[in-house]
């Protein structure tokens, strides 16, 4: 499996032509404490930058956006009970949701581990 991230802080995790997104560390931690999380549509055809999922915390509400196009395959139904997950877990068990990708080229305009890092030491 392959991971990549946006200057928005969203990863996906890519398996076959499935991917998993969710919000990085990063993004938890400038949100604060998660309270709410407002889930994608599934089945909903969705373009890379679309808004998709909202995310409440302490401080602010959120957008989350897809980094790629695709179908909407999956949502992590556990976040409607324990949306604290994405504060303990993030990048893992915090997923928010599936996609199915339309167009693979587009992970080519993501970040891999290495730059995502350096660009968060410039924020």
């Amino acid at each position: 499996m392959t991971r990549y991230f946006t200057q928005d802080h969203e990863w996906i995790e890519i398996e076959g032509d499935l991917g998993t997104v969710g919000i990085t560390d990063y993004a938890q931690g400038q949100l604060g404490d998660i309270t709410f999380v407002d889930p994608a549509e599934v089945g909903a055809s969705v373009a890379k930058g679309d808004a998709v999922s909202v995310v409440d915390s302490v401080k602010a509400a959120s957008d989350v956006y897809t980094p790629v196009s695709g179908t909407i395959a999956e949502v992590n139904a556990a976040l409607v009970d324990e949306p604290e997950l994405v504060n303990t877990d993030a990048e893992v068990g915090g997923w928010l949701f599936r996609i199915t990708l339309s167009d693979t080229s587009e992970l080519a305009a993501l970040m891999d581990d290495a730059a995502y890092k350096a660009y968060v030491e410039t924020l």
